[in-house]
């Protein structure tokens, strides 16, 4: 399965920066796109791991709830 990088903007606007078959790969190109940016925020670059990009792109749209606090 690869690696898909995408750029998430406000209101879950995806774009597809691209495609890299291992992660050390996928993440130095996320690095450089993030030093890349104009401005620190306007995107967040994000690297998925799945079969397709239909599946990648579920995945960042999906909601995860937060972690029960612990009994500390």
């Amino acid at each position: 399965m690869p690696y898909f990088l995408y750029a998430v903007q406000p209101f879950a606007q995806l774009e597809q920066l691209g495609e890299c078959p291992t992660f050390p790969e996928a993440s130095r190109q996320a690095k450089a796109l993030r030093a890349a940016q104009p401005a620190p925020g306007a995107r967040r670059i994000r690297i998925v791991f799945a079969d397709t990009p239909l599946a990648a792109e579920d995945l960042l749209l999906q909601v995860r709830e937060a972690p029960p606090d612990g009994d500390d």
